[in-house]
């Protein structure tokens, strides 16, 4: 059985910052690739920032040069690192990650979520 589970949303006002992380647990081999998505109300889920086991990252451009994705692999973790908040940055933040129990065998996981708001 494996979990993530998200901590750090909350509410802040535009231009500020605040610091997403999520913890991997359970029955982990090893995990490849890590990221963060959201979805804002009425829209689809969307992919924010993802990195992989060697510390490559990809960023969706709304979010380039605002955020920043890094891991610690010792501790499964994922963070996600936000400045200069805009109020079109408010949803549901949801970590996910491709996570072998066993070396044959990988699956994708996700988060529960964690809100966002950015308001005034």
């Amino acid at each position: 059985q494996v979990q993530l589970v998200e901590s750090g949303g909350g509410l802040v006002q535009p231009g500020g910052s605040l610091r997403l992380s999520c913890a991997a647990s359970g029955s982990i081999f090893s995990i490849n690739a890590m990221g963060w998505y959201r979805q804002a109300p009425g829209k689809q889920r969307e992919l924010v920032a993802t990195i992989t086991s060697g510390g490559s990252t990809n960023y969706a451009d709304s979010v380039k040069g605002r955020f920043t994705i890094s891991r610690d692999n010792a501790k499964n973790t994922v963070y996600l690192q936000m400045n200069t908040l805009k109020p079109e940055d408010t949803a549901v933040y949801y970590c996910n990650a491709a996570i072998l129990a066993t070396p044959w065998h990988e699956y994708d996981y996700w988060g529960p979520g964690t809100q966002v708001t950015v308001s005034s």
